[in-house]
């Protein structure tokens, strides 16, 4: 770089001195600290001279030899405010440096927030979200696939043990339930009618013997009277389809509310002589020597009965 600065005016003059660009600093540093002295002599005329003056006068008493040059150039740096600082304006950008510059303040509180957001927005999506939607995911191939398939697998193969128009009529019932089930998405009441249709298998690969219940503290018959008329009644005798292995559930309808329901006994209805006819049995010895009264045949859901009925039957008594 050349020696020489060139000026506004294109004359070239030399790069001042350190020393006098310190002194003309010092220079600017003693009117500030003498406001009076500045007021009083600016406010004349002539003020430059008798400002340069005035402060020789102060490097004088101070043993300091400070030459005119030196002291005018330190009063026109006051004029223009050279060493002055002026703070720059509350603009966007001293904001945002201001906020930056005091980051040692607000880094490790934000850093702890947003550290402490990501855990607890990593323990929602991992520990909550994703097994929700996993869950999700499952129950809708379940009830979009897996009871779908089931439904039919166990209604095909429930066919095949069916030997009668009203096994055939009640398994498509139940399959055609669990379809509408899993269509509408309540996935228990598809997996109930799945249920039904496995116990309908069972039930149809079973011979059972229809027996009457005659057991010490359990009723071999009951009556049901009519609030209408209490001189009418309704004679039952409670039964229960037993083989080998025990008492086995059969499917059975109310005939008091048209509720159907798989138990393991239930009432049939018969005539008032029937019904005396098993008493005087039991009273006789407290046995019934007669107890069977009818039968499931394989490949049918509904027992045949060897004693006079109108198939009416009762869940409770």
């Amino acid at each position: 770089m050349s020696a020489l600065a060139a000026t506004a005016d294109g004359v070239a003059k030399a790069p001042k001195k350190l020393d006098d660009v310190m002194l003309a600093m010092d220079i600017v540093d003693t009117l500030r600290h003498r406001e009076k002295l500045i007021d009083r002599e600016l406010s004349a005329e002539a003020r430059e001279q008798k400002l340069i003056g005035r402060l020789k006068e102060i490097y004088s008493a101070q043993g300091i030899d400070v030459p005119d040059h030196i002291l005018a150039d330190g009063v026109k740096a006051l004029e223009e405010k050279r060493f002055a600082y002026e703070p720059p304006k509350n603009s966007f950008a001293v904001r945002l440096a201001k906020f930056y510059i005091a980051r040692d303040r607000w880094l490790k509180p934000v850093a702890l927030i947003v550290g402490f957001a990501a855990f607890v927005t990593a323990i929602w999506e991992f520990g909550v979200e994703a097994p929700r939607e996993a869950s999700a995911r499952a129950a809708q191939v379940e009830l979009s696939q897996t009871l779908p398939n089931a439904l039919a697998t166990a209604r095909d193969g429930a066919l095949e043990k069916a030997g009668t128009d009203a096994a055939r009529a009640r398994i498509e019932t139940a399959y055609q339930d669990g379809v509408a089930e899993a269509r509408d998405g309540d996935a228990n009441g598809a997996r109930g009618a799945l249920n039904d249709l496995a116990k309908i298998d069972r039930l149809l690969s079973q011979d059972l013997d229809i027996r009457i219940i005659s057991r010490p503290g359990e009723f071999s018959g009951v009556f049901r009277t009519h609030e209408d008329d209490p001189s009418l009644r309704n004679y039952y005798l409670i039964v229960e389809a037993v083989n080998a292995g025990g008492a086995q559930e059969i499917e059975i309808t109310s005939e008091e509310d048209q509720r159907r329901d798989w138990v393991t006994s239930w009432g049939v209805r018969v005539p008032e002589g029937e019904f005396n006819r098993i008493a005087a049995d039991k009273q006789d010895d407290q046995i019934i020597q007669n107890a069977i009264v009818g039968e499931k045949n394989r490949g049918a859901l509904a027992p045949v009965y060897t004693v006079e009925t109108n198939g009416g039957a009762i869940l409770e008594w």
